[in-house]
């Protein structure tokens, strides 16, 4: 039977440990995909802006079909589609390669956009100091672009953040699974989500401080390196590791 409202329940439920571990896999699945996302969205991104047209005619493929139909197929797929044609994975792996596959598709856009935002010449520049492709890419291109991604990226996480809810479907113990095994339990529906969206609310609030940091880290970077007579932050930043090098 559905009880009604009981502030009592609301305060025991929110300091539960069972409800507690489930916020706890909710954080690992977030950090998880958003690690691996990103490692394979850059990936993705370089093969989009590849001179080559069969490298970006696949990852334009990849990005069209993942950000083109739901996670929760996806999903759904991984866990229970595959095992048909004898793949098979763990509750923790297919949620763990849907999240990553499927934010990657998204990542690899943000990061395709910040990287052609970039000045030309500031790449050229850089070419013409020396610098292999390796070098441009860590002291040209990652620095900028992840200032110019940085708000992106961070809504991304936001929103994977709260997306981890539809591995439920599939019996992941996150947050919201466990909040639905004990509601069938209890039966105290509205406390019980309501504990649910405070977790949420809670892991979005910090995670809103923790990003403010990071894009406040790297504006100093900027401002840091930007030199007073207005060249950009880059040509800054080439300068100096010119200078360093030459005095090794």
């Amino acid at each position: 039977m559905v009880q009604g409202w009981s502030w009592e329940g609301y305060f025991h439920y929110l300091t539960n440990h069972y409800i507690f571990m489930g916020a706890v896999n909710t954080v690992y699945l977030t950090i998880a995909g958003m690690a691996g996302g990103l490692v394979l969205g850059t990936v993705l991104a370089f093969a989009r802006l590849s001179p080559w047209t069969l490298v970006n005619q696949l990852a334009r493929v990849y990005i069209w079909i993942f950000r083109g139909t739901p996670l929760l197929v996806q999903l759904i797929i991984i866990y229970t589609g595959l095992p048909q044609i004898g793949i098979r994975f763990t509750v923790v792996e297919a949620v763990l390669i849907g999240l990553i596959l499927n934010e990657a598709a998204y990542l690899a856009e943000i990061i395709r956009g910040g990287v052609e935002s970039l000045s030309k010449a500031q790449i050229n520049a850089a070419k013409a100091l020396g610098f292999n492709h390796f070098g441009v890419a860590r002291y040209v291109i990652f620095p900028q672009t992840m200032r110019l991604i940085l708000p992106a990226l961070g809504n991304s996480f936001n929103g994977l953040l709260k997306t981890t809810s539809v591995a439920s479907v599939i019996s992941m113990e996150e947050l919201l699974r466990r909040t639905q095994l004990l509601i069938q339990e209890k039966f105290m529906v509205l406390e019980l989500f309501m504990v649910a969206a405070t977790y949420y609310l809670i892991l979005t609030t910090l995670w809103d401080f923790i990003q403010r940091r990071i894009e406040r880290h790297y504006a100093k970077a900027y401002q840091s390196t930007h030199s007073p007579t207005g060249k950009s932050a880059v040509a800054g930043n080439v300068e100096k590791i010119t200078i360093s090098e030459g005095q090794q």
